[in-house]
């Protein structure tokens, strides 16, 4: 895997509503102590700052790190539940992950991290919810095949 690279994040929560989202944005790979790190500035509609994010994986565990418009640590770790406050600019949320799973596949210029679970709001069962990344060396592009 290169350094420089393109990052797909996609989302769906499957409550209620089924709500889904995608982000697609270039960004750094390393990778320390049998650990995979990505950075990545995000532009989010309607405010001037961004917010970096650092996602930091292995097969059963992603954390994702967001500092700047939106502030939060959610960590997903196989088969248990983290709380974890996201400062908003509209005011803090308490939210719970509970991970099913997390998964990593890794190839020579591809990875890709699949993680289920179920998200809380202020303490209340909001959906059941998946987050797909995608990490492509920029030079290739990102699969748009699963």
């Amino acid at each position: 895997m290169t350094s420089d690279v393109l990052v797909s994040m996609s989302g769906i929560q499957m409550g209620e509503h089924e709500d889904a989202v995608e982000v697609i944005n270039k960004g750094k790979y390393y990778k320390k102590n049998d650990m995979h790190y990505v950075v990545f500035d995000e532009v989010m509609e309607g405010f001037d700052q961004t917010t970096k994010n650092i996602l930091k994986f292995k097969d059963g565990y992603l954390t994702v790190h967001k500092k700047g418009v939106v502030n939060v640590n959610m960590e997903f770790e196989e088969n248990k539940k983290s709380m974890n406050c996201y400062a908003t600019p509209y005011g803090d949320i308490m939210m719970g992950i509970d991970s099913t799973s997390v998964r990593v596949k890794e190839e020579e210029d591809h990875m890709q991290v699949d993680a289920r679970y179920i998200l809380e709001a202020n303490y209340e069962y909001v959906a059941d919810c998946a987050v797909k990344i995608e990490i492509s060396s920029a030079k290739h592009g990102i699969s748009l095949l699963s």
